[in-house]
């Protein structure tokens, strides 16, 4: 479906659904050799049947009609080998879930050749620029990747050019997240805050996360696989499998588990043995996704060990019916505590080594525990073992109909090209409530008082006087500096202090001297990327 013949008029095809996978295949079919492109084939054919259920789904909830077909390069910098750098370039059709679109992808792009092709391209070079008619509308890139493009454009003045010009079609796959102070090359650079993710001077919000960190970046999120009907009683054996990657992870860990082996049998999926594995403990090696969500499916508990960090098993296990045994941290682990997250643009501390699975899901289906407190782990265990029925759960933002709505979303609504906004800004503004609120709060935790979520992109939207004054508050004068704790009312000086570098623009922090004026919009229980409304 077109929407116009006449080209000179910009028309763009109308974006359709598909459920063809066989197209998708046969791209991905040369890459035998390619160890993570397997990995996904296999992933792509495992999922495929729950992708389509949910398209059919959401398309009864919402009009996917008006959607027009966008053009999306995908760069895997973790994927790339030493010659040279391997691309999946389509032009997708449809929503933002990848493997559900009818692509026509091209890999293995030599990326000097592919950035010359751009650079010599007469949209690219043209005076006056028109993002319309580049190549692509977006690239999702990996956060590797990035750091890897900017190192191969930053020599040339018509490599640094077209750099510039594709910024803000940028969408970093970032799984930790980045913070606005790291993010931000001038303000890391004085604070001394150097690492080798910081300073990419991207606005946060272009971030996509894992997890729903922090409302500064994006939270993209991934499918909690799962292969039973959510609600439904698994059978159960008296097992406990141990969420452990490496040896290593087992060190130190032995009291533990002995504790917990008097009251399940202990597995593992180590890929190979080592000293600090208990011999009471089984381990099966390196197990196919099929076997591993065979053992997941009998388990009755998935034992953290306190790493890896906000690692996906945890929720494919809670999928799986399994319970989750999460470690606790206090005091909660950072960048300034723990070696390492030290290199992590994010002040982030974790309370848990799965926080999202602590905050959001709990129990049943998840303990938090201090796993050097022996009455803490018995209590748990205890009551794990009065539990009758384990019933599969995934809250609706992991499942493929949740991720394809976000991802729709996002790719229809965002625009970080600051000279083709969007008339209407998106979220809308009847979802944003403005707050002041109490000195030595971040605008994260002013919103979640009042059950919202901080909004970043209306940030500008307060950067004035006038906001201030809206809210009852008296300046006695007003100055602007490039600090993450503001817009903000200086309590001791009665001055406003306003924002003068929008990348600085945060929703986390938070100083005793400072009322911090901050935008909070509504949010979907279960589907927190989005406001109430915003799912239409």
């Amino acid at each position: 479906m077109i929407e116009c013949e006449d080209r000179r008029k910009n028309c763009r095809t109308k974006a359709n659904t598909t459920t063809d996978l066989k197209g998708l295949m046969c791209i991905l079919v040369d890459l035998n050799e390619r160890e993570a492109y397997t990995w996904i084939r296999r992933r792509i054919r495992r999922l495929w049947s729950g992708w389509i259920k949910a398209i059919f789904s959401l398309e009864k909830k919402q009009d996917l009609t008006r959607r027009v077909r966008k053009k999306i390069l995908l760069y895997l910098g973790f994927a790339a080998n030493k010659t040279g750098w391997n691309f999946v370039e389509g032009q997708l059709k449809g929503m933002g879930g990848l493997s559900r679109k009818k692509c026509r992808l091209s890999l293995e792009i030599n990326t000097e050749i592919y950035i010359n092709i751009l650079i010599k391209s007469p949209e690219v070079n043209a005076p006056c620029q028109n993002l319309h008619q580049l190549p692509i509308d977006i690239l999702y890139i990996d956060i590797v990747g990035l750091k890897q493009f900017k190192e191969f454009v930053k020599d040339g003045y018509p490599k640094f050019r077209l750099f510039l010009s594709i910024q803000c079609l940028v969408r970093v796959l970032d799984s930790f997240g980045t913070e606005p102070e790291f993010n931000s090359a001038m303000y890391s650079n004085v604070r001394k805050l150097v690492s080798p993710w910081t300073g990419l001077d991207l606005d946060t919000q272009q971030f996509f996360t894992f997890f729903p960190h922090s409302p500064d970046n994006s939270f993209m999120g991934f499918v909690a696989e799962q292969r039973q009907q959510l609600g439904q009683p698994i059978e159960k054996k008296d097992i406990a499998l141990v969420y452990g990657k490496r040896p290593e992870f087992f060190q130190n860990r032995r009291p533990y588990l002995e504790l917990i082996s008097k009251f399940f049998e202990i597995h593992t999926t180590v890929p190979y043995g080592g000293p600090f594995i208990p011999s009471f403990v089984k381990n099966h090696g390196l197990l196919s996704g099929h076997e591993l969500h065979k053992l997941l499916r009998a388990a009755k508990v998935f034992v953290g060990l306190g790493f890896p960090y906000e690692g996906p098993a945890p929720l494919e296990a809670i999928a799986e019916g399994a319970i989750f045994i999460n470690p606790k941290y206090d005091p909660p682990r950072n960048r300034d505590n723990v070696g390492a997250l030290h290199d992590k643009p994010t002040r982030r501390g974790l309370t848990s080594q799965h926080p999202y699975a602590e905050q959001f899901i709990g129990e049943p289906y998840v303990y938090t525990v201090n796993i050097y407190s022996f009455n803490d782990i018995v209590e748990a265990l205890k009551k794990i073992k009065q539990i009758t029925q384990f019933k599969p759960y995934i809250p609706y933002e992991y499942t493929e109909e949740g991720m394809l709505q976000r991802v729709n979303a996002y790719v229809e609504n965002q625009n970080f090209c600051l000279f083709q906004r969007q008339p209407s800004k998106w979220p809308p503004a009847e979802t944003v409530t403005f707050i002041l609120g109490q000195n030595g709060m971040s605008c994260k935790d002013v919103c979640s008082l009042k059950d919202l979520i901080c909004e970043r992109s209306y940030f500008r939207e307060i950067n004035s006087i006038d906001a201030f004054k809206h809210h009852n508050v008296s300046c006695s004068g007003d100055y602007g500096i490039p600090d993450i704790l503001v817009p903000a009312y200086d309590v001791f000086t009665s001055n406003c202090v306003l924002q003068n570098d929008e990348l600085l623009y945060s929703c986390v922090g938070g100083h005793l001297n400072f009322r911090r004026l901050c935008p909070c919009r509504t949010y979907i229980k279960g589907q927190s990327a989005l406001c109430k409304g915003c799912d239409k």
